[in-house]
């Protein structure tokens, strides 16, 4: 079983490095204890004006064949999300944040998962299940990711106990269809959508409980991203109803 990493990034020269170097020692670590698994990290570096893209193409020479640096002039997860998912063969593939906030012996959780369950389509990591655990999270922020849960529970009729944590993997055919389905959203939202698009198609999840630690040295706008969310979580709102409605109209017609 092969097994893609897709790292998003910008202007993570501060913390490129260490993360990809955290995860080769880890999959070393893992492949050497289970064989049949192989892995390849790739680097989506979106439009990054610092130093990222030579320390990127650096890891990717330092590592050739399992850590691989591609440039995209755009910014956002989405399509990050989106280009490592075209590009990828492997098995599995899926995202996880650069910092390592999700605790990387998920991998090795995630991988088993997989293995053991030949029908499992998806993995989300969860930082609010009862088996979860965060450290460092302060009030706002658990606010602010609460307020979130409630309105894709409410709006968007969510399943899972996490929308965006992170940490998110897939079987490979699943990946390519919810990709080929979701809309261009470029942002972090995007990730939602694919989780409620896999929900409504019935793919079978598993809410991973995952160890986070909370970074506040982070790129992200934390009140633009809440802005984008409410407009996005309207217009997600829009769509499926509108899909709802041409699939009841095409049954009828049947």
């Amino acid at each position: 079983m092969e097994i893609n990493l897709l790292f998003p990034v910008l202007n993570e020269h501060k913390r490129l490095e260490n993360g990809i170097e955290k995860t080769v020692r880890y999959m070393q670590m893992y492949v050497q204890k289970d064989p049949s698994v192989r892995y390849l990290c790739t680097i989506l570096d979106n439009g990054s004006t610092d130093d990222t893209p030579q320390i990127g193409a650096a890891l990717a020479a330092r590592h050739p064949g399992t850590v691989e640096y591609v440039r995209i002039e755009e910014k956002g997860v989405g399509i990050a999300f989106r280009t490592g998912v075209e590009r990828s063969h492997a098995d599995l593939v899926g995202y996880m944040d650069i910092d390592l906030s999700t605790d990387i012996a998920n991998l090795g959780k995630t991988i088993r998962l997989f293995q053991q369950n030949p029908s499992l389509d998806y993995v989300n990591g969860t930082r609010f299940s009862n088996d979860s655990k965060t450290i460092g999270r302060k009030w706002y922020r658990k606010i602010t990711s609460a307020g979130l849960v409630f309105l894709l529970k409410t709006m968007l009729h969510m399943k899972a106990t996490d929308g965006i944590c992170g940490f998110t993997f897939m079987r490979n055919a699943a990946a390519k269809k919810l990709v080929a389905a979701a809309g261009d959203d470029n942002g972090w939202f995007y990730m939602i959508e694919i989780l409620l698009r896999a929900e409504r198609a019935g793919m079978r999840i598993i809410d991973l409980p995952v160890t986070f630690t909370e970074n506040y040295d982070t790129t992200v706008n934390v009140k633009k991203t809440v802005l984008n969310y409410l407009q996005r979580i309207r217009q997600l709102r829009r769509t499926f109803a509108e899909e709802d409605r041409r699939g009841k109209g095409n049954a009828e017609k049947s």
